[in-house]
């Protein structure tokens, strides 16, 4: 709800007065622009309502899924927009495991060990560990 600015002065960037922009790239932007020496945008904080703030997010399919359905797919279509499935919610509606706790991509790789366990010799070593 809070994720969105709007576009003031544009200064010397390529946004337009009035524009609602993420406040992660337009401080990418701003940070961009000054580092050119050139002027920076100035911006107004907003607070988006509920209904305003699910259809102006990144993910098509988050948007989809909260209210008309059938604009935020047809428009995405004809924009031919690609959703990365970074939230939750999205992940969730395809039946993806999503990207948090174990599910997160850095926790595939990882290999759970103790001090007590040890590792067996052979194949009889295994199969003796199981059997009593």
């Amino acid at each position: 709800m809070l994720s969105k600015v709007k576009v003031e002065e544009s200064g010397d960037t390529n946004l337009l007065p009035g524009a609602l922009v993420d406040i992660l790239e337009l401080r990418r932007i701003n940070e961009n622009a000054v580092e050119n020496g050139l002027q920076p945008a100035t911006i107004k904080r907003v607070l988006l309502g509920i209904t305003k703030a699910s259809l102006a997010t990144e993910s098509f399919l988050s948007a989809a899924s909260f209210q008309e359905t059938t604009r935020v797919l047809t428009e995405a279509a004809i924009k031919g927009k690609k959703d990365n499935l970074i939230g939750l919610k999205e992940n969730v509606i395809i039946g993806k495991l999503i990207p948090a706790g174990t599910g997160m991509k850095r926790y595939k790789t990882i290999e759970i060990s103790t001090p007590d366990m040890v590792k067996p010799d052979s194949k009889e070593q295994k199969i003796e560990n199981f059997v009593d």
